[in-house]
């Protein structure tokens, strides 16, 4: 439940996220907190100096939640911003791709989300540290990173954005060879992909790692085996698991990821580029955010 001493609300707002326009998302957070005595503020992102004015503006205005009104990349820049300190996050879910919202279960109605940031209890939420990219929710290098990257090109989003790309990259898939080195030891895999996961989920739905916990101070490296094309895309488009015979799920506190070849890699459905090497240690606990009451 929010203290009468959370005052101050920054409303990080992304216009372009998901390619919706977000003045309704605007109009509804000042008609919510209208009747309300929180102090609000909004901030929109434009194409330049987001994160260096960002940072500015939370200093200046010294607000106790913080709340990404986009998708999983301003959920992600917020998260930055914040991260190791008291402030909170918050989430209205408002993008393309909204898996850190489906993972905490925010619903993607603006009035019910805003019900949350009001209403909402706080819980400590790990992150992972991915070559120095932070990540909350799902990262990964193979197969969908490929996929991430064909989808930012493209020009059509949601599940049939998804869909389309989804075909051009699993007709082609591309088998990589994987060193994992952990404290565990040493060892070696073929695959299709390789998921960091702080989180039990896709955006789209796809559960790709069942035991994904946020709190638990561990993230799993879920390596995905050879598996048919027909069933991957239908568990990518729908809110399904993946066969447990066709995954393998390690649980670590740091990891080490060497391939064969240069791979594509992505952070929070952001591509990032091509890496040989993945180094990720978890960050327990570093992260306040609200989420539903009884979460």
């Amino acid at each position: 439940m929010m203290q009468t001493t959370i005052t101050t609300i920054l409303f990080v707002v992304n216009p372009i996220s998901g390619g919706r326009d977000k003045k309704d998302h605007q109009d509804a957070i000042e008609k919510f907190f209208a009747p309300l005595p929180h102090k609000i503020d909004v901030f929109l992102l434009n194409d330049k100096n987001n994160a260096q004015c960002l940072e500015k503006r939370i200093e200046q205005l010294k607000p106790q939640i913080v709340v990404a009104v986009g998708g999983d990349g301003t959920v992600g820049m917020v998260a930055k911003k914040i991260l190791n300190t008291d402030i909170i996050l918050g989430i209205v879910p408002a993008g393309s791709a909204n898996g850190m919202a489906r993972e905490l279960n925010i619903p993607e109605n603006v009035e019910e989300a805003l019900k949350i940031i009001e209403n909402g209890r706080v819980k400590k939420a790990d992150a992972i540290s991915i070559n120095n990219q932070l990540c909350l929710h799902l990262s990964d290098i193979g197969l969908n990173a490929r996929l991430v990257k064909y989808f930012e090109e493209g020009n059509m989003r949601g599940k049939l954005g998804y869909a389309k790309v989804a075909l051009k990259v699993l007709f082609n898939p591309q088998n990589i060879r994987v060193i994992l080195k952990s404290k565990e030891g040493e060892i070696k895999r073929d695959a299709f992909m390789v998921v960091l996961a702080n989180a039990s989920k896709y955006g789209t739905g796809a559960v790709i790692n069942p035991t994904g916990d946020l709190y638990d101070g561990l993230f799993e490296v879920v390596i995905i085996k050879h598996i048919g094309i027909g069933t991957l895309l239908k568990r990518w488009i729908t809110p399904k698991t993946l066969d447990p015979k066709k995954i393998e799920v390690i649980q670590a506190e740091a990891v080490n990821i060497y391939t064969h070849k240069k791979v594509h890699f992505q952070v929070d459905g952001e591509y990032i580029g091509k890496v040989k090497q993945v180094s990720a240690k978890i960050l327990p606990g570093q992260l306040n955010i609200l989420v539903p009451e009884g979460s």
